[in-house]
């Protein structure tokens, strides 16, 4: 905001003392009207401070994901539930506590998917049976069938214990899916998957529907969720039929993927937040 400079006034001379006193009777009417208008701005003042201070404390109050992306149809933002991590088992620890070396996640892993925003048609073949997806699904996302056979058979190998996944379309025709893969040890999930296939320079398989993926530098440093590991992708131009975007994150045990498409333009707002929330609740 910029300052306003206040440029000083010269007091005006006295008026001289003869000068004509107003008649008495029209004074008090002035003065009564004068109060009443007064007393209604002050009454009008108070009442949108008081208005004013209540919303401030209500949001202060809420926690960061009480109001999910503060979601308004300005800038963007999808209108996501209340998010609340899910508890952990009586006497066990967080991914990132000291007395957890492996970074296991012990809750429930279906539990740590995010939910699908408001207005949004959710995707139930992602759901699979009791909640586990079976690794086909998964593998279908990638475009080649020596990339998926070399995905599966580093699976098998690694020792890949569940996937979680969820995915719904929102009225723009956005798709979204998240996948949740959990491994053994936090090392198998960083050093044997996403080091190694989800470098900077852009992922080693090549997802359905894409062509030039490239590293996605807009992506806000500020965005980091303590304790996850982050890689996303952006489709450069020329594209495709959609427009796809790509995020891969590391917390503990688990290897996150977050993949959202639209004809035309994936807006990088909802992106950046399914991406964030998505972090919140696995870090």
């Amino acid at each position: 905001m910029t300052e306003q400079q206040q440029t000083p006034v010269t007091p005006r001379p006295a008026e001289p003392l003869d000068v004509a006193v107003p008649a008495p009777s029209p004074a008090p009417r002035r003065d009564r009207r004068a109060l009443r208008a007064a007393v209604r701005w002050a009454a009008a003042v108070v009442v949108f401070a008081v208005a004013g201070a209540g919303t401030a404390y209500g949001i202060t109050r809420m926690e960061r994901t009480d109001v999910p992306g503060l979601a308004t149809e300005s800038d963007g933002r999808w209108d996501y539930p209340l998010l609340t991590k899910p508890p952990l088992p009586s006497g066990s620890p967080g991914p990132r506590a000291e007395s957890n070396p492996a970074g296991a996640h012990h809750a429930d892993l279906r539990a740590l998917v995010l939910p699908a925003p408001r207005g949004a048609k959710e995707n139930r073949t992602l759901r699979g049976a009791r909640g586990w997806l079976p690794t086909d699904v998964f593998l279908a996302e990638i475009a080649e069938k020596e990339d998926r056979d070399e995905f599966r058979q580093r699976l098998v190998d690694w020792g890949l214990r569940h996937i979680a996944a969820r995915g719904w379309t929102t009225e723009d025709g956005t798709r979204t899916r998240i996948y949740l893969l959990r491994f053994d040890t936090a090392s198998v999930a960083d050093d044997r998957f996403h080091r190694v296939l989800f470098p900077y320079t852009g992922p080693s398989h090549r997802v359905a529907g894409t062509e030039n993926v490239v590293s996605d530098e807009t992506f806000p440093e500020a965005a980091t969720v303590a304790g996850v590991q982050r890689t996303v992708y952006d489709e450069a131009e020329p594209r495709g039929a959609e427009h796809d975007r790509q995020a891969y994150l590391v917390s503990g045990d688990v290897l996150a993927v977050v993949l959202q498409s639209r004809k035309g333009a994936a807006h990088a707002v909802p992106f950046r937040q399914t991406v964030v929330l998505q972090s919140q609740l696995l870090g």
